[in-house]
Formats: C-alpha cells, sequence, structure tokens
C-alpha cells in the first residue's frame, strides 16, 4: 500500500532529496577525509533539505505544519545554528569519529534541522528570507574559521585524511566546501525566496 504523499509537488524532488540524503549518509561514515566527510554534511543539511521541503511542502509531512515548537523560521535557525556549531566543536567531533551510532546520529539531525529549516522558510516566506540568509552567514563564518585554522582541530579526520594531502590541509578543504555549499545553497535559497516575495507583490500592484 502506498503512503499518502499527496499533495508532491515535485516527485523527482522527493526522489533526489531521498538519494541525497541516503547517499551523503553512506559517504558521511566512508572514512575518507576531513573534505569528503564536510561534503556529506554539507549534502544532508544543505542539499537534501530544500529537495524534500519543496516536494512535501502543504502535505502531510511538512514538518512547519506540524504542531512542534520549532515550526517558525527563526526557531528553526536556532536549532539548525545549534547542532552545527554544536557537532562542529572538537569534543564531538572525536566522540562521532569514533562511534557509528553517533556518526549517524549527527548526520540524522543534520537532515532534520535543515528539513525543518527549509520547510519553516517556506511556509513563512518574509521571516523565510531572514533565516536563510543568516543561515548562509553562520555557515559561512564557520567554513572560514575551519579553513583559516592553523592547527588540526580533529584529531580523527587527521588519521584518515584525503588522498595526497596533509591533515591540516584536508581540514583547510574542508572548511572551504561547507562555505561553498551550506553558504551558497542558504544564499540561493534566501535570494530566491525574496524574490518571490518581490514578485508577487509587484502582481499584486
Amino acid at each position: 500500500m502506498s503512503l499518502p504523499l499527496a499533495p508532491v509537488r515535485s516527485r523527482s524532488a522527493l526522489g533526489g532529496g531521498v538519494a541525497i540524503a541516503l547517499g551523503a549518509t553512506a559517504l558521511a561514515v566512508a572514512g575518507l577525509g576531513m573534505t569528503t566527510h564536510m561534503i556529506a554534511h554539507m549534502a544532508a543539511v544543505a542539499v537534501a533539505p530544500p529537495l524534500l521541503a519543496f516536494a512535501l511542502r502543504g502535505g502531510p509531512y511538512d514538518l512547519a505544519l506540524m504542531r512542534q515548537p520549532f515550526a517558525t523560521p527563526l526557531a528553526a535557525l536556532l536549532l539548525e545554528l545549534a547542532l552545527v556549531w554544536g557537532w562542529h566543536l572538537p569534543a564531538f567531533r572525536a566522540a562521532a569519529d569514533h562511534s557509528l551510532a553517533l556518526a549517524l546520529v549527527e548526520q540524522a539531525m543534520f537532515l532534520g534541522a535543515g528539513w525543518l529549516l527549509w520547510s519553516a522558510a517556506l511556509a513563512h516566506r518574509a521571516g523565510g528570507v531572514a533565516a536563510l540568509l543568516l543561515t548562509s552567514m553562520h555557515m559561512t563564518l564557520l567554513g572560514v574559521l575551519i579553513a583559516l585554522a592553523p592547527r588540526v582541530l580533529y584529531a580523527g579526520m587527521a588519521m584518515h585524511h584525503a588522498g595526497p594531502l596533509d591533515p591540516l590541509a584536508d581540514q583547510q578543504l574542508g572548511g572551504v566546501a561547507m562555505l561553498a555549499i551550506g553558504g551558497a545553497s542558504y544564499m540561493a535559497g534566501g535570494l530566491a525566496l525574496l524574490a518571490s516575495l518581490i514578485s508577487g507583490r509587484e502582481a499584486r500592484a
């Protein structure tokens, strides 16, 4: 028996979001270095979520329509910020690096927080613009801090750094991946949402 997914805005978006989320999870636990790990994180928190939120908005699986305390853009932003920065503290990062269960929980939390934020932004577009742009800013800042760190912050990642890169260079490239993927995704989403608001007001004028 099929699940009641209607209304689904785009089944291709839904399939793409699910595929990216699953692929990112596999990549996150593959032990391929900091850069690959960061790409997996960004896929979970910034690439799959907008696809899922767009595909499922207005239906029974729209997280913004559920009765829970983080259904507004501001609350979802704060939750996402706390999770992203918290999991990138060296102590929490080390714990996840040494536990498959924790690594899977981390990845699931990234996906859920991103999905909730994009859902809230689509449901409350005026507040969503601000939330997405602020998320872009904090992700860019964290990416810059990781990229410019003068020493290796994550010893677990250093044990299996990417290819010919030394651990510090791998970490720096991981920071660049965060700001390039995460920062860019949320910036693009915020600007697209702003454009839709402006065009809607112009159409009503």
